[in-house]
């Protein structure tokens, strides 16, 4: 179940229209996933080491706080909760853009049926972790079949009697730009391989379990993305693919038929379902661990008789569906790129945290070297425009980590004037 929350979590909508963004790079996108995968690999690595060498820190945000403090712990750890939201708004536009093409009628009330959306995946959280365990492991074996069409068409494509257009190789050799660039859309891809941390203390024997996980997941998406995304944007034309809307259904159809390239669709959306359903159980899971460590008020905490954080769970999912109501007027597109940029961008800063915490306690000091130069030249490469954002972001908590601490201090004032 923490392989399928973490690749569950990974393998979400942006995998299936990837393929048309990297398109204009060519074999630039290939280098770029080389170097996304590599540098996932080794934040990935360094947060299952900080998991086994502290089991009872709760995840990132608490290994943030051994190294740093109570404040920097509670900034990143609440700008990843709003980029967690936002996430699955981005999650639940998509899903109901992909299931308009069989129920044309959702166009019409795109807000209404993505609200309904988020509560229906937010009732299978209620009933606990594993409850949605169960269902993220349905889904990702069901949104693992476009990808795997693709793996097995890749032999079928180069079997036939029609040779393979295959996009050459630049004479110029690779562009350092062009390659930076790639590697910015592949992390979109890419976020989530932190999942199961943050759901540590719902996990079995923590220490083993977490970083097989961890590593498992993001190894196993990792190369299967390098394979598909690359085959689709090598061995089709490149204008093809950089204006085609559904890339793994343009790829389908070239290689094998109409057909099949229909039901694209409907896996994606089951695709961007399950990851909702894994990112809703992380909206629920965070608030609850900063609550825990004292950084949020103590009620964020507080579980049902399943054993879910319910008071954090229903106040995401109440703020998603305002942030869907707020964002109505936008077209999906729209709406789609602002909460995907804004959920991207935050949490960059949590895999730049988790890597300077390994270094200050000497932890795999050496990865977490690597994994903190690759965050730093991404937060780089995505922009001072988007940086700034995340950064305003999370100094807007402040005021609600003020007010938390004042509420703790009053028990304990009282406590003392009444020894």
């Amino acid at each position: 179940m923490c392989i399928a929350l973490v690749m569950g979590n990974m393998i979400g909508s942006g995998v299936f229209l990837l393929p048309a963004s990297l398109a204009p790079f060519g074999w630039n996108g290939v280098a770029g996933w080389a170097i996304t995968i590599a540098g996932a690999l080794a934040l990935a690595f360094v947060i299952a080491r900080l998991t086994v060498a502290f089991p009872d820190a709760s995840g990132p945000t608490g290994f943030v706080e051994r190294a740093f403090g109570r404040i920097p712990s509670f900034m990143i750890g609440w700008a990843y909760w709003v980029s967690v939201w936002t996430a699955n708004v981005t999650l639940a536009v998509a899903s109901v853009s992909f299931l308009s093409l069989f129920l044309p009628e959702l166009r019409g009330h795109m807000a209404v049926s993505t609200i309904a959306l988020i509560w229906m995946v937010t009732a299978i959280n209620w009933r606990g972790a594993r409850a949605a365990g169960r269902f993220q492991v349905v889904t990702l074996a069901i949104k693992l079949i476009p990808l795997l069409t693709v793996v097995v068409l890749i032999p079928v494509a180069f079997g036939r009697s029609e040779p393979v257009a295959i996009t050459p190789f630049p004479a110029g050799g690779l562009s350092v730009a062009a390659v930076s660039g790639s590697a910015i859309l592949t992390l979109w891809a890419l976020l989530g391989f932190e999942s199961a941390s943050v759901a540590a203390d719902k996990v079995r024997n923590p220490t083993v379990t977490i970083p097989r996980a961890t590593i498992i997941g993001t190894l196993a998406t990792g190369i299967l993305y390098l394979i598909v995304c690359s085959a689709i944007a090598l061995m089709l034309p490149a204008a093809a693919v950089a204006t085609s809307e559904a890339p793994f259904a343009l790829f389908a159809e070239t290689y094998w038929g109409h057909g099949p390239a229909v039901w694209i669709a409907a896996f994606a959306a089951v695709s961007a379902l399950g990851a909702l359903n894994g990112w809703t159980l992380i909206q629920a899971e965070q608030p609850a661990r900063l609550a825990e460590q004292g950084l949020l008020p103590a009620w964020f905490a507080r579980t049902n008789r399943h054993g879910t954080p319910a008071a954090a769970l229903l106040l995401s999912s109440g703020i998603a569906t305002v942030c869907v109501i707020l964002n109505s007027s936008k077209s999906t597109s729209e709406m789609f790129t602002f909460m995907a940029v804004l959920s991207t961008s935050v949490t960059l800063w949590l895999y730049l945290a988790c890597a300077a915490a390994a270094l200050r306690l000497r932890v795999a000091m050496g990865v977490a070297v690597a994994g903190l130069g690759y965050a730093v030249w991404t937060l780089w490469g995505a922009g001072p425009g988007v940086s700034a954002m995340s950064l305003i972001l999370m100094v807007a908590g402040l005021p609600l980590y003020a007010w938390t601490r004042m509420l703790a201090a009053k028990p304990a004032a009282g406590a003392a004037s009444g020894g």
